[in-house]
């Protein structure tokens, strides 16, 4: 039996936003483990000089899906919350 491919990011975040999470989930929100581990893989590649084409057009779009969370993070009402943490955490 195989196991199902674990959700794109655009569609892990689509289906974060289409729960209507709170101000605190949005807050907490981060990445799934598999995407944080994707990303740092195409950071060290791209840090080396060896990301292909296709995997420089995943980093980007990955990048641009950090800043829309942290922009909308960045709107929360709650001042507490305003800080813009990215969803993808430091290594």
């Amino acid at each position: 039996m195989s196991q199902a491919a674990p959700p794109r990011p655009t569609e892990e975040i689509a289906d974060f936003f289409a729960r209507a999470p709170s101000v605190e989930e949005i807050a907490a929100f981060r990445l799934s483990d598999e995407t944080i581990t994707r990303v740092r893989a195409l950071l060290d590649k791209n840090a080396a000089g060896t990301l292909s084409g296709e995997e420089s057009e995943e980093l980007d779009q990955l990048v641009l899906l950090d800043r829309i969370v942290m922009l909308i993070r960045s709107r929360l009402p709650h001042p507490a919350f305003s800080c813009c943490a990215s969803t993808i955490p430091s290594a």
